[in-house]
């Protein structure tokens, strides 16, 4: 069994995510997260708030999910936001050309081709419906964006479900600007919803209809983009960079990079480089990680510059953050729509600041986390969980529950909750129960026997290398906090 197979299944039985109202047979791309999925999610979102949004003194919002029809107008999404959608002549299934098209060619198909291109390429490679063999119609685009009717009078269309968490710091720039009392560059950050009509989301977390973003845009002035002081700090790290027309991914220092004028000015080479960093932290090893450089036909039309943070997994190299710089695209825009002066004053000087973009798709990390995760062990699952990712820290395992036993357990899971991410567990045998929280990813097990009531002491069992020592009660708490700042307890 693949790891994406594999992962579906163990995600499932052990409840770390799973269709959302399945009871229902609801329409795909919709999931829910259960209680070990949403810890170790939140634990990413933790991650990311300390290594991208304090360490680059951004400023973190919170959006509002629904946005005006207008704001859509202003920001292209109506016109532009679109996928080539394809149908079956025979079972009158739906696909996305680009990816059947990318299946059959195993090369990389820009969504943003010309419907004229896409029939073409259909044509020439002799695109079948995997579902019954069928032919196809002809490709037509098919615009994503989820409309809302607001209020009881209205009989149109009149707002959106936002497509990307983006459109609220876009339209918030200018009064979070005037109230933080900083001056450029300014980022501000937000993680929550969006959501998206996907044609056809069948890949599990990969690609769904909803789904959760950290989004950091950072606003500049042009002219200094390289007047940046924190560069210095990472002007000499490895950025691996797959560039436009090369088969190997190059490091480059992010210094190398600003001389060569592979990337456009020392801002972006700094939050390319706290990227890098923060997936590194997630686990991930080098060779598996790179930044992307996409060609004009494969970026979104408002960026001048992309870069696709990718990470290797089971299904491919799998975009995890989109990097655009988008100039000054969207506060014109939305200047010109709405009416209202979004440039900024100075030194004297009067200017529409320029965006570069982080947009984090948190589905798709915590996806990339858990097969970088799981490894076996006699032939069952086990997921080996950076230590900062663990949904628990500790599990707490009563031998038995009589004789005192429970009680004993269930005092030192009070003792160390407010400490660390812990639960108690009675069921089931004790070796059954190592094989559960093994599979769960979690680091440490603590199991109290009869000599724990005689010895005031218990088991502390590491989950990688399976060796247990006995640790005084009185002092789980200090070797537990030894063993997550890296300290070697075992």
């Amino acid at each position: 069994m693949d790891k994406f197979l594999r992962i579906q299944e163990l995600a499932d039985q052990r409840g770390l995510f799973f269709p959302s109202a399945e009871i229902h047979s609801p329409p795909s791309g919709f999931w829910d997260f259960g209680h070990l999925g949403a810890v170790s999610r939140r634990k990413i979102i933790d991650l990311w708030r300390k290594e991208v949004v304090r360490k680059t003194d951004s400023l973190e919002i919170e959006g509002c999910l629904i946005l005006p029809k207008k704001n859509f107008e202003a920001s292209g999404h109506l016109k532009g936001f679109v996928d080539p959608l394809i149908q079956c002549k025979k079972c009158h299934k739906i696909f996305r050309a680009d990816k059947l098209i990318e299946e059959k060619t195993k090369k990389s198909i820009p969504e943003a081709l010309d419907i004229s291109e896409f029939n073409k390429l259909v044509k020439k490679f002799e695109i079948r419906c995997p579902e019954c063999k069928g032919g196809f119609s002809s490709v037509k685009k098919f615009n994503m964006m989820i409309g809302v009717s607001i209020g009881p009078l209205s009989k149109e269309l009149n707002a959106y479900l936002r497509p990307e968490t983006c459109q609220n710091i876009f339209t918030a720039f200018q009064k979070i600007y005037k109230t933080s009392r900083v001056s450029l560059p300014l980022g501000i950050s937000q993680v929550g919803r969006a959501f998206r009509n996907e044609i056809s989301p069948r890949q599990g977390l990969i690609r769904t209809r909803e789904f959760t973003q950290l989004e950091t845009e950072v606003f500049f002035n042009p002219k200094k983009i390289n007047d940046l002081p924190e560069f210095d700090k990472y002007k000499n790290m490895k950025l691996r960079l797959k560039l436009l027309g090369k088969e190997k991914t190059e490091p480059f220092t992010p210094e190398r990079a600003v001389k060569k004028k592979i990337i456009s000015g020392k801002l972006i080479g700094y939050y390319l480089a706290i990227t890098q960093q923060f997936f590194e932290k997630c686990g991930f090893p080098p060779k598996d990680i790179r930044f992307r450089e996409l060609e004009d036909k494969a970026k979104a039309f408002y960026s001048k510059e992309t870069w696709d943070f990718e990470v290797k997994t089971s299904v491919g190299w799998l975009e995890l953050v989109a990097c655009n710089y988008r100039t000054d695209f969207d506060l014109s825009s939305h200047s010109k729509v709405s009416g209202t002066d979004l440039s900024v004053v100075e030194n004297d000087e009067k200017f529409i600041p320029h965006v570069f973009e982080l947009s984090m798709g948190l589905d798709r990390i915590f996806y990339a986390v858990l097969e970088n995760s799981l490894t076996e062990r006699k032939g069952k699952p086990v997921l080996k969980f950076p230590r900062n990712l663990t949904p628990l820290d500790v599990i707490i395992l009563p031998l038995v529950r009589k004789d005192g036993i429970g009680k004993k357990a269930r005092e030192i899971h009070e003792m160390l909750k407010t400490k660390f991410e812990t639960k108690y567990d009675e069921k089931q045998s004790i070796g059954k129960r190592y094989v559960i929280y093994d599979q769960l990813g979690v680091p440490l097990a603590i199991t109290i026997d009869y000599d724990s009531l005689k010895k005031q002491d218990a088991t502390l069992r590491d989950r990688d290398s399976m060796k247990q020592i006995r640790v005084k009660i009185k002092d789980l708490e200090t070797k537990i906090s030894d063993f997550f700042e890296g300290k070697k307890i075992f």
